[in-house]
């Protein structure tokens, strides 16, 4: 895939991860939904394979899950013109992405902390729990659409479902959930 990219390109891919950094209240992980509408079907600078793989590549790797915002970054520059490209890609969406959260989440920390014993500060705390969960369910969806065709989707949502209930109902690491997923890709069964 080849494309161009103007200054201008570069600044609103700045602005969609900037205004996205102050959305992401579960992680950046969270805004994957809407980084998938902008980068693959508004600008059609990523193809749904390169941005799954992007997300898939970064979260299998060692380190802060941040790292696929950084990888889709990647992509967007290898598209527009290879490795030069792809580091500026990869730094403007970085620092898109972690800049205003950054900022944000330090002086509201410190606030918080001040005021933690205030019952409007107890009440968000509880109020943003049912938030976060239902952006990692719109995540899951987006990433479960595009992995297959029509025959492999109940496939994927009952991996899905069973990993959930794994995950609420026992102490089973993540990792070892990962390890079993990549075993069923393996054998070809998702």
């Amino acid at each position: 895939m080849s494309i161009t990219l103007t200054a201008a390109d570069w600044f609103t891919l700045f602005l969609h991860y900037t205004s996205l950094s102050l959305l992401a209240v579960g992680g950046a992980i969270t805004t994957v939904p809407d980084m998938h509408r902008f980068l693959v079907d508004k600008q059609h600078w990523l193809t749904d394979a390169q941005f799954t793989a992007s997300i898939a590549i970064a979260q299998a790797a060692p380190g802060p899950n941040i790292l696929f915002v950084g990888l889709l970054g990647w992509n967007i520059g290898m598209n527009a013109g290879g490795m030069g490209l792809g580091l500026l890609g990869m730094a403007i969406s970085l620092a898109g992405i972690l800049l205003p959260s950054t900022t944000l989440t330090y002086f509201a920390a410190r606030w918080m902390y001040q005021n933690r014993t205030r019952r409007a500060v107890r009440a968000f705390k509880q109020g943003m729990a049912p938030i976060v969960i239902a952006l990692l369910v719109a995540t899951g969806w987006v990433l479960g659409m595009g992995s297959g065709g029509a025959e492999q989707e109940w496939r994927i949502w009952l991996l899905s479902a069973v990993t959930a209930l794994i995950v609420w109902r026992t102490r089973i690491h993540l990792l070892w959930l990962l390890g079993a997923g990549a075993v069923l890709g393996i054998m070809g069964w998702v």
